[in-house]
Protein backbone atom coordinates (compact mmCIF):
# COMPACT_ATOMS: atom_id res chain seq x y z
CA UNK A 1 0.00 0.00 0.00
CA UNK A 2 2.90 2.35 0.62
CA UNK A 3 4.08 2.41 -3.00
CA UNK A 4 0.65 3.31 -4.49
CA UNK A 5 0.25 6.05 -1.89
CA UNK A 6 3.62 7.53 -2.87
CA UNK A 7 2.65 7.37 -6.52
CA UNK A 8 -0.62 9.11 -5.75
CA UNK A 9 1.20 11.82 -3.80
CA UNK A 10 3.01 12.68 -7.05
CA UNK A 11 0.18 11.95 -9.48
CA UNK A 12 -2.51 14.00 -7.77
CA UNK A 13 -0.74 17.38 -7.85
CA UNK A 14 0.47 16.73 -11.40
CA UNK A 15 -3.07 15.97 -12.54
CA UNK A 16 -4.28 19.06 -10.70
CA UNK A 17 -1.73 21.19 -12.57
CA UNK A 18 -2.75 19.67 -15.91
CA UNK A 19 -6.45 20.21 -15.17
CA UNK A 20 -5.80 23.83 -14.22
CA UNK A 21 -3.89 24.35 -17.46
CA UNK A 22 -6.73 22.72 -19.40
CA UNK A 23 -9.35 24.96 -17.79
CA UNK A 24 -7.05 27.91 -18.43
CA UNK A 25 -6.86 26.88 -22.08
CA UNK A 26 -10.66 26.97 -22.30
CA UNK A 27 -10.68 30.46 -20.79
CA UNK A 28 -8.01 31.60 -23.25
CA UNK A 29 -10.02 30.15 -26.14
CA UNK A 30 -13.19 31.91 -24.99
CA UNK A 31 -11.25 35.19 -24.78
CA UNK A 32 -10.41 34.85 -28.47
CA UNK A 33 -6.79 33.66 -28.31
CA UNK A 34 -5.04 30.44 -29.26
CA UNK A 35 -4.28 28.33 -26.14
CA UNK A 36 -1.40 26.47 -27.80
CA UNK A 37 0.20 29.71 -28.92
CA UNK A 38 -0.35 31.21 -25.46
CA UNK A 39 1.26 28.35 -23.56
CA UNK A 40 4.03 28.15 -26.15
CA UNK A 41 4.79 31.82 -25.57
CA UNK A 42 4.69 31.21 -21.82
CA UNK A 43 7.29 28.45 -22.07
CA UNK A 44 9.38 30.51 -24.47
CA UNK A 45 9.40 33.44 -22.09
CA UNK A 46 10.28 31.29 -19.08
CA UNK A 47 12.83 28.87 -20.56
CA UNK A 48 13.47 29.84 -24.17
CA UNK A 49 16.66 31.81 -23.55
CA UNK A 50 19.39 32.28 -20.97
CA UNK A 51 17.77 35.57 -19.99
CA UNK A 52 14.40 33.87 -19.57
CA UNK A 53 15.87 31.10 -17.44
CA UNK A 54 17.67 33.65 -15.27
CA UNK A 55 14.43 35.59 -14.83
CA UNK A 56 12.53 32.42 -13.92
CA UNK A 57 15.13 31.43 -11.32
CA UNK A 58 15.15 35.00 -9.95
CA UNK A 59 11.40 34.92 -9.46
CA UNK A 60 11.51 31.42 -7.99
CA UNK A 61 14.19 32.23 -5.39
CA UNK A 62 12.17 34.40 -2.96
CA UNK A 63 9.22 32.06 -3.48
CA UNK A 64 11.32 29.14 -2.26
CA UNK A 65 12.29 31.03 0.88
CA UNK A 66 8.80 32.36 1.64
CA UNK A 67 7.21 28.98 0.90
CA UNK A 68 9.77 27.26 3.08
CA UNK A 69 9.02 29.73 5.89
CA UNK A 70 5.31 28.90 5.85
CA UNK A 71 5.96 25.16 5.48
CA UNK A 72 8.38 25.13 8.41
CA UNK A 73 5.88 26.83 10.74
CA UNK A 74 3.22 24.32 9.69
CA UNK A 75 5.39 21.51 11.06
CA UNK A 76 4.76 22.84 14.56
CA UNK A 77 1.07 23.43 13.88
CA UNK A 78 1.62 27.16 13.37
CA UNK A 79 0.24 29.27 10.52
CA UNK A 80 2.71 32.04 9.77
CA UNK A 81 0.89 34.55 7.57
CA UNK A 82 3.49 37.18 8.44
CA UNK A 83 6.03 36.16 5.82
CA UNK A 84 5.48 39.44 3.96
CA UNK A 85 6.44 41.57 6.95
CA UNK A 86 9.38 39.34 7.83
CA UNK A 87 10.59 39.43 4.23
CA UNK A 88 10.30 43.24 4.17
CA UNK A 89 12.42 43.63 7.30
CA UNK A 90 14.97 41.18 5.93
CA UNK A 91 15.16 43.14 2.68
CA UNK A 92 15.42 46.46 4.55
CA UNK A 93 18.18 45.41 6.94
CA UNK A 94 20.16 43.77 4.13
CA UNK A 95 19.83 46.99 2.16
CA UNK A 96 21.08 49.10 5.08
CA UNK A 97 24.07 46.85 5.71
CA UNK A 98 24.68 46.66 1.97
CA UNK A 99 25.23 50.39 1.51
CA UNK A 100 26.27 51.58 4.97
CA UNK A 101 29.02 49.04 5.74
CA UNK A 102 32.29 48.76 3.85
CA UNK A 103 33.84 45.29 3.87
CA UNK A 104 35.38 42.83 1.43
CA UNK A 105 32.78 40.87 -0.52
CA UNK A 106 33.72 37.66 1.31
CA UNK A 107 32.45 39.26 4.53
CA UNK A 108 30.00 41.83 3.25
CA UNK A 109 27.68 39.45 1.40
CA UNK A 110 27.15 36.97 4.28
CA UNK A 111 26.89 39.81 6.82
CA UNK A 112 24.06 41.45 4.88
CA UNK A 113 22.28 38.11 4.43
CA UNK A 114 22.72 37.32 8.12
CA UNK A 115 21.32 40.72 9.06
CA UNK A 116 18.22 40.05 6.98
CA UNK A 117 17.84 36.59 8.54
CA UNK A 118 18.05 37.92 12.09
CA UNK A 119 15.62 40.75 11.36
CA UNK A 120 13.02 38.38 9.92
CA UNK A 121 13.57 35.84 12.67
CA UNK A 122 13.15 38.31 15.50
CA UNK A 123 10.03 39.77 13.92
CA UNK A 124 8.41 36.33 13.59
CA UNK A 125 9.68 35.28 17.01
CA UNK A 126 7.64 38.13 18.47
CA UNK A 127 4.45 36.39 17.31
CA UNK A 128 5.62 33.13 18.86
CA UNK A 129 6.36 34.89 22.15
CA UNK A 130 2.94 36.58 22.18
CA UNK A 131 1.31 33.20 21.59
CA UNK A 132 3.12 31.45 24.42
CA UNK A 133 2.87 34.30 26.93
CA UNK A 134 -0.61 35.70 26.26
CA UNK A 135 -2.34 33.13 24.08
CA UNK A 136 -2.50 35.52 21.11
CA UNK A 137 -3.15 33.51 17.96
CA UNK A 138 -0.29 33.70 15.48
CA UNK A 139 -2.66 34.21 12.54
CA UNK A 140 -3.94 37.47 14.07
CA UNK A 141 -0.58 38.75 15.27
CA UNK A 142 1.28 37.98 12.06
CA UNK A 143 -1.40 39.71 9.98
CA UNK A 144 -1.20 42.80 12.18
CA UNK A 145 2.60 42.74 12.14
CA UNK A 146 2.50 42.72 8.33
CA UNK A 147 0.84 46.14 8.37
CA UNK A 148 3.32 47.45 10.92
CA UNK A 149 6.28 46.19 8.89
CA UNK A 150 4.92 47.70 5.69
CA UNK A 151 4.49 51.13 7.26
CA UNK A 152 7.84 51.11 9.09
CA UNK A 153 9.80 50.10 6.00
CA UNK A 154 7.94 52.68 3.88
CA UNK A 155 8.80 55.37 6.43
CA UNK A 156 12.48 54.42 6.50
CA UNK A 157 12.70 54.36 2.70
CA UNK A 158 10.98 57.74 2.39
CA UNK A 159 12.42 59.29 5.54
CA UNK A 160 15.73 59.21 7.38
CA UNK A 161 17.55 56.83 5.01
CA UNK A 162 16.00 57.99 1.74
CA UNK A 163 18.27 58.17 -1.28
CA UNK A 164 18.51 61.35 -3.33
CA UNK A 165 15.66 61.94 -5.76
CA UNK A 166 11.89 61.78 -5.59
CA UNK A 167 11.58 58.00 -5.40
CA UNK A 168 11.21 56.49 -1.91
CA UNK A 169 14.11 54.07 -1.70
CA UNK A 170 17.42 53.43 0.05
CA UNK A 171 20.77 54.11 -1.62
CA UNK A 172 22.24 51.46 -3.92
CA UNK A 173 24.11 48.73 -2.07
CA UNK A 174 27.85 48.54 -2.59
CA UNK A 175 29.28 46.15 -5.17
CA UNK A 176 30.84 44.12 -2.38
CA UNK A 177 27.34 43.23 -1.09
CA UNK A 178 25.89 42.19 -4.44
CA UNK A 179 25.14 38.49 -4.94
CA UNK A 180 26.65 37.49 -8.29
CA UNK A 181 25.25 35.11 -10.87
CA UNK A 182 26.89 32.04 -12.38
CA UNK A 183 25.84 32.34 -15.99
CA UNK A 184 22.03 32.33 -16.04
CA UNK A 185 21.87 30.89 -12.51
CA UNK A 186 21.62 33.44 -9.67
CA UNK A 187 23.70 32.63 -6.61
CA UNK A 188 20.62 33.24 -4.51
CA UNK A 189 18.83 30.35 -6.20
CA UNK A 190 21.70 27.98 -5.41
CA UNK A 191 21.62 29.19 -1.81
CA UNK A 192 17.87 28.56 -1.69
CA UNK A 193 18.37 24.95 -2.80
CA UNK A 194 21.03 24.44 -0.11
CA UNK A 195 18.71 25.92 2.53
CA UNK A 196 15.93 23.53 1.47
CA UNK A 197 18.19 20.53 2.11
CA UNK A 198 19.37 21.99 5.43
CA UNK A 199 15.77 22.58 6.51
CA UNK A 200 14.76 19.03 5.58
CA UNK A 201 17.75 17.67 7.49
CA UNK A 202 16.87 19.79 10.52
CA UNK A 203 13.31 18.51 10.57
CA UNK A 204 14.05 14.84 9.87
CA UNK A 205 17.43 14.16 11.45
CA UNK A 206 17.74 16.31 14.56
CA UNK A 207 16.22 16.37 18.03
CA UNK A 208 15.00 19.93 17.46
CA UNK A 209 13.16 18.84 14.33
CA UNK A 210 11.61 15.89 16.13
CA UNK A 211 10.37 18.17 18.90
CA UNK A 212 8.95 20.65 16.37
CA UNK A 213 6.98 17.95 14.58
CA UNK A 214 5.82 16.37 17.83
CA UNK A 215 4.51 19.70 19.08
CA UNK A 216 2.73 20.13 15.76
CA UNK A 217 1.04 16.74 15.98
CA UNK A 218 0.11 16.80 19.66
CA UNK A 219 1.34 19.60 21.96
CA UNK A 220 -0.19 17.95 25.01
CA UNK A 221 1.70 14.71 24.38
CA UNK A 222 4.87 16.71 23.74
CA UNK A 223 4.47 18.48 27.06
CA UNK A 224 3.79 15.19 28.83
CA UNK A 225 7.00 13.79 27.31
CA UNK A 226 8.98 16.61 28.88
CA UNK A 227 9.39 18.82 25.83
CA UNK A 228 9.37 22.58 26.33
CA UNK A 229 6.45 23.46 24.12
CA UNK A 230 6.63 27.24 24.58
CA UNK A 231 10.32 27.32 23.69
CA UNK A 232 9.68 25.15 20.64
CA UNK A 233 6.89 27.44 19.42
CA UNK A 234 9.06 30.55 19.71
CA UNK A 235 12.03 28.79 18.10
CA UNK A 236 9.87 27.54 15.23
CA UNK A 237 8.52 31.01 14.53
CA UNK A 238 12.03 32.45 14.73
CA UNK A 239 13.37 29.97 12.17
CA UNK A 240 10.32 30.50 9.97
CA UNK A 241 10.89 34.26 10.02
CA UNK A 242 14.61 33.72 9.47
CA UNK A 243 13.81 31.91 6.22
CA UNK A 244 11.46 34.67 5.07
CA UNK A 245 13.99 37.34 6.04
CA UNK A 246 16.67 35.51 4.05
CA UNK A 247 14.39 35.64 1.02
CA UNK A 248 14.10 39.40 1.43
CA UNK A 249 17.86 39.79 1.80
CA UNK A 250 18.49 37.73 -1.35
CA UNK A 251 15.97 39.85 -3.25
CA UNK A 252 17.76 43.05 -2.19
CA UNK A 253 21.28 41.79 -2.83
CA UNK A 254 20.66 39.65 -5.90
CA UNK A 255 17.83 41.30 -7.82
CA UNK A 256 16.89 44.87 -6.88
CA UNK A 257 20.29 46.09 -5.64
CA UNK A 258 18.71 48.24 -2.93
CA UNK A 259 15.64 48.32 -0.73
CA UNK A 260 12.72 49.92 -2.51
CA UNK A 261 9.10 49.53 -1.38
CA UNK A 262 6.95 47.81 -3.96
CA UNK A 263 9.55 45.47 -5.42
CA UNK A 264 8.84 42.93 -2.68
CA UNK A 265 5.06 43.25 -2.79
CA UNK A 266 3.20 39.98 -2.45
CA UNK A 267 6.23 37.70 -2.16
CA UNK A 268 5.49 36.78 1.44
CA UNK A 269 1.84 36.04 0.73
CA UNK A 270 2.71 33.93 -2.31
CA UNK A 271 4.72 31.75 0.07
CA UNK A 272 1.40 30.48 1.43
CA UNK A 273 0.47 29.26 -2.05
CA UNK A 274 3.87 27.59 -2.48
CA UNK A 275 3.64 25.84 0.90
CA UNK A 276 0.13 24.57 0.17
CA UNK A 277 1.15 23.26 -3.25
CA UNK A 278 4.13 21.53 -1.63
CA UNK A 279 1.98 20.25 1.23
CA UNK A 280 4.55 21.69 3.66
CA UNK A 281 7.25 19.32 2.44
CA UNK A 282 10.58 21.21 2.12
CA UNK A 283 11.59 19.34 -1.04
CA UNK A 284 8.18 19.96 -2.58
CA UNK A 285 8.72 23.70 -2.21
CA UNK A 286 11.30 23.64 -5.03
CA UNK A 287 9.07 22.41 -7.90
CA UNK A 288 6.14 24.45 -6.59
CA UNK A 289 8.21 27.64 -6.58
CA UNK A 290 9.71 26.87 -10.00
CA UNK A 291 6.23 26.32 -11.42
CA UNK A 292 4.90 29.61 -10.10
CA UNK A 293 8.12 31.44 -10.97
CA UNK A 294 8.03 30.14 -14.54
CA UNK A 295 4.42 31.19 -15.02
CA UNK A 296 5.14 34.65 -13.67
CA UNK A 297 8.29 34.95 -15.76
CA UNK A 298 6.62 33.92 -19.01
CA UNK A 299 3.37 35.82 -18.47
CA UNK A 300 4.58 39.00 -20.17
CA UNK A 301 5.64 37.20 -23.36
CA UNK A 302 2.34 35.33 -23.39
CA UNK A 303 0.58 38.65 -23.14
CA UNK A 304 2.53 40.28 -25.98
CA UNK A 305 2.82 37.32 -28.38
CA UNK A 306 -0.59 35.69 -27.89
CA UNK A 307 -2.56 38.74 -26.73
CA UNK A 308 -3.64 37.03 -23.53
CA UNK A 309 -4.54 39.00 -20.40
CA UNK A 310 -1.92 38.43 -17.65
CA UNK A 311 -4.70 37.91 -15.09
CA UNK A 312 -5.32 34.49 -16.65
CA UNK A 313 -2.05 33.34 -15.07
CA UNK A 314 -3.48 34.21 -11.64
CA UNK A 315 -6.65 32.28 -12.51
CA UNK A 316 -4.61 29.19 -13.46
CA UNK A 317 -2.53 29.43 -10.28
CA UNK A 318 -5.69 29.71 -8.21
CA UNK A 319 -7.15 26.65 -9.92
CA UNK A 320 -3.96 24.69 -9.25
CA UNK A 321 -4.07 25.52 -5.56
CA UNK A 322 -7.75 24.67 -5.33
CA UNK A 323 -7.44 21.34 -7.11
CA UNK A 324 -4.33 20.25 -5.22
CA UNK A 325 -5.91 21.15 -1.88
CA UNK A 326 -9.31 19.59 -2.64
CA UNK A 327 -7.93 16.28 -3.83
CA UNK A 328 -11.32 14.58 -3.48
CA UNK A 329 -12.11 16.04 -6.91
CA UNK A 330 -8.99 14.51 -8.42
CA UNK A 331 -9.51 11.18 -6.68
CA UNK A 332 -13.01 10.88 -8.08
CA UNK A 333 -11.86 11.76 -11.57
CA UNK A 334 -9.04 9.20 -11.59
CA UNK A 335 -11.09 6.75 -9.48
CA UNK A 336 -8.35 6.43 -6.92
CA UNK A 337 -9.44 5.68 -3.38
CA UNK A 338 -7.51 6.67 -0.29
CA UNK A 339 -7.65 4.99 3.08
CA UNK A 340 -10.88 6.79 3.95
CA UNK A 341 -12.79 8.52 1.17
CA UNK A 342 -15.75 9.25 3.38
CA UNK A 343 -14.14 12.39 4.79
CA UNK A 344 -12.64 15.28 2.79
CA UNK A 345 -8.95 15.81 3.48
CA UNK A 346 -5.96 17.59 2.05
CA UNK A 347 -3.89 15.70 -0.46
CA UNK A 348 -0.30 14.71 -0.21
CA UNK A 349 1.75 17.05 -2.37
CA UNK A 350 5.11 16.86 -4.08
CA UNK A 351 7.63 15.11 -1.91
CA UNK A 352 5.32 13.58 0.68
Amino acid sequence: MERPNKLQSIAIPLIAVLMALLIGAVIILISGSNPLAAYGALLEGAFGSAKGIARTLEKSTPLIFSGLAVAFAFKAGLFNIGGQGQLLFGALVAGIIGYAVSLPALLHIPLAVLGGCVAGGLYAGLSGWLKTQFGAHEVITTIMLNFIASNITDYVADGPLKDEGIIARLPQIQDSAVLPAIGPVPTGFLLAIVVVFITAWLLDKTTVGYEIQTVGKNPNAAKYAGMKVARTVVLTMFISGLLAGMGGAIETQGVVGRFQPGFNAGLGFEGITIAMLAKTNPYGVIPAALLVGAMQSGASQMQFDAKVAPEIIDVVLGLMLFLVSADMIIRRLIRARGDDDSQPRLSSGWGN
